[in-house]
């Protein structure tokens, strides 16, 4: 099968040479990445280009990209391309709508003194991802540090129905250790790390892909 892996952080420019970006080093989706190519899948790892993660897809062809908006079109050159979709990829919840305070400078001079920085919402791309796949299983990522489980499970089922995915793997603090894999109307799976999780998902994608041929 074909699979699209997103992985790493995305970021978007404050000025020329400054960014606002996400604490993710892309291993998990790179890990994941190697798994399905082992499985005998045919694996797109695109990766954001400041993930810092030593881990190699091995097999997998790697495509970078820096902003949402060009991970969208990345995805979008790859339309109905791929049976599976995993966006792991951790992206900018916000860009910059207005620099105040430091004029039309390329790079933001430090004598400027104070500087206001006004965002806007950047571009959600998993909820794009069914209209770009629309036969594929999709699986998001929820990662979640305030609230209770319980919270951090309704806002995956939130996701799943609202995005038209499969599933969801949720972690962060408020999940706790390791990581849960969501889907809507079935009990919890959980993975202790992420090499338990990534075994774990290639299972899911072949149980899934079972049912469907013998549908």
């Amino acid at each position: 099968m074909r699979v699209i892996v997103t992985c790493g952080p995305s970021w978007e420019p404050v000025d020329q040479v400054r960014r606002l970006t996400n604490f993710s080093t892309g291993e998990l989706g790179l890990m994941l990445a190697a798994a399905l190519v082992r499985e005998g899948h045919e694996v797109v790892c695109m990766k954001g280009d400041g993930a810092t993660a030593g881990v190699e897809a091995a097999g997998a062809e790697v495509v970078l990209f820096s902003t949402n908006d060009d991970l969208l079109r990345k995805l979008a050159g790859r339309a109905g391309w791929a049976g599976a979709v995993f966006h792991a990829a951790a992206l900018c919840d916000y860009k910059v709508k207005l620099v105040a305070g430091a004029g039309r400078a390329r790079k933001l001079p430090t004598s400027a003194g104070e500087v206001t920085l006004t965002l806007e919402p950047a571009a959600k791309v998993l909820p794009q991802l069914r209209a770009l796949f629309p036969a594929a299983k999709i699986a998001g990522w929820k990662y979640e540090l305030d609230g209770t489980r319980a919270d951090v499970l309704a806002k995956a089922e939130r996701q799943i129905s609202e995005c038209g995915t499969d599933a969801c793997v949720v972690n962060g603090a408020a999940w706790g250790g390791g990581f849960g894999m969501v889907e809507a109307g079935k009990p919890v799976m959980e993975a202790g790390d992420k090499a338990g999780l990534c075994a774990l998902l290639v299972e899911w994608l072949r149980r899934r892909t079972a049912v469907r041929g013998a549908a």
